[in-house]
């Protein structure tokens, strides 16, 4: 184990002043060096590098479970102790976040709000049950790009969406647009959003009339009533949008567009569906 360890941390401290901290011989490091690898060293060398992978794949943005998961799905079994260890000792973590928060939500305004409908009851017997929708806003070095989504609570799969550099009913208008012509729903639907302007407006409200979507709305000031969504906004902040800059608006659409479409709804595993993307689920389930 010592042996391993300067091995591993030979470009970051001299290996003599190593040797003498832990307390081994020069010689014996070395003699250890030409030893051929171990068939566990051979093993785990194979995984660290099939880790390595599925972490790329991923955009750096898995952590362990869910490389446990997607090794299982390719056919490696290893334990997640044993992944979580193997990241650890190479370095690889997940993308983080930064906080930093602009206010979209603006609930001064004369328009009747709905009742609570949804009432945090975020589970789902099939697909088109129940929507949950929200807007958040993207920094470009030209200024905001505001984007609105509708999400799914059955197959948690991004099912409408729009950008504007307006936070307006517009905006949230096209979103439900595009969620309702892709999933031609039935009745009963309901579709929850925050009180803002936007979701409280007359023109957002006689949108859901027409298709006959049945509207709820969070308590004033409670995020807590539309947490998936806000879960939602908050993983593509910390996995794309805060580790890129922008120039323009349309760089940011581009981004954004590739990462709902291909990455989220398509490829990304999703703990609550028990780890398989939204899209694969709604086939499963359909």
């Amino acid at each position: 184990m010592r042996y391993a360890f300067i091995e591993r941390h030979r470009t970051v401290w001299p290996i003599v002043i190593q040797c003498e901290v832990l307390r081994v011989s020069r010689s014996g490091f070395y003699s250890w060096r030409k030893r051929p690898p171990s068939a566990t060293a051979t093993r785990r060398a194979a995984l660290t590098q099939e880790v390595r992978e599925v972490h790329r794949i991923s955009r750096e943005t898995y952590g362990a479970a869910r490389v446990h998961q997607a090794l299982g799905q390719r056919g490696t079994k290893c334990d997640r102790k044993t992944v979580a260890k193997v990241m650890r000792e190479a370095g690889i973590r997940s993308k983080t976040s930064r906080k930093f928060r602009v206010t979209t939500t603006d609930s001064n305004h004369p328009h009747p709000v709905a009742a609570n409908v949804l009432a945090r009851d975020f589970t789902a017997d099939k697909a088109n049950q129940k929507w949950v929708a929200d807007i958040t806003y993207i920094a470009t070095l030209e200024g905001w790009l505001y984007l609105a989504a509708v999400l799914d609570l059955f197959t948690r799969k991004v099912v409408g969406w729009s950008m504007s550099e307006r936070i307006d009913s517009r905006l949230a208008v096209d979103a439900l647009e595009m969620a309702v012509s892709r999933q031609l729903p039935d009745a009963g639907l309901i579709a929850h959003s925050d009180r803002g302007v936007q979701y409280a407006s007359e023109h957002y409200q006689r949108t859901l009339t027409t298709h006959g979507i049945e509207c709820s709305m969070s308590r004033r000031g409670d995020c807590w009533d539309n947490a998936p969504a806000e879960s939602f906004f908050a993983t593509l902040k910390k996995e794309l949008v805060h580790h890129e800059v922008y120039e323009t608006r349309t760089e940011a659409r581009a981004s954004l567009f590739e990462y709902i479409e291909v990455f989220y709804n398509r490829q990304r595993l999703h703990s609550s569906l028990g780890y398989v993307s939204p899209a694969d689920f709604e086939a499963a389930a359909a």
